[in-house]
């Protein structure tokens, strides 16, 4: 009799805990339901957003879906993105737009200059915080076409931002999210 305690202990303990993982899952689903989204990166400020549905513009913060390729693989496989529900398994990204087509962006060794103006927190690292080599993708002069964006952090110099992958095609883009709570 004494040994079937601890088991019944045991077996409430894992009630609960399924009970409160149950509870998170369905919490979460209707955040996403009501255009709720967190956000726990540095990309921009931690906080709950809210999806809007005002149009792209240059200031915004958006949501988006990095495009498959290689080099968002590694990303993934580095911890720069998380595994989510985009196209290639990512996760989704936030990012401000800093930059919209007719705008004219200029990669250099201080950052990151848009029609002229150096963008705060853009010098481009050369590794990341483990040593690794982190890929350039260099600008001299480059006119944004019509359905490119530059889109980066606004408050880290150690985010996985355009600096690295280029401009992002605005189909990409899940929608404008505006912050309803940040630190």
């Amino acid at each position: 009799m004494l040994r079937a305690k601890p088991i019944m202990i045991m077996g409430r303990v894992s009630q609960t805990t399924a009970v409160a993982a149950l509870g998170l899952l369905v919490l979460g689903f209707m955040f996403h339901a009501a255009g709720l989204r967190v956000n726990v990166t540095k990309s921009i400020p931690i906080g709950l957003y809210q999806l809007s549905d005002v149009p792209v513009r240059k200031g915004e913060y958006v949501i988006f879906c990095p495009p498959e390729s290689t080099l968002f693989d590694e990303a993934r496989s580095r911890g720069y993105i998380g595994a989510g529900f985009c196209p290639g398994g990512y996760g989704y990204m936030m990012k401000r737009v800093w930059a919209v087509a007719g705008d004219v962006v200029t990669w250099g060794e201080e950052g990151i200059t848009v029609n002229g103006k150096l963008l705060p927190a853009s010098a481009p690292r050369e590794a990341d915080s483990a040593g690794r080599t982190l890929p350039q993708y260099t600008f001299s002069d480059y006119t944004l076409k019509e359905s490119e964006l530059l889109l980066m952090s606004d408050v880290s110099w150690a985010s996985f931002d355009s600096r690295y992958f280029g401009p992002v095609d605005a189909g990409k883009i899940r929608g404008v999210i505006r912050p309803m709570v940040t630190l």
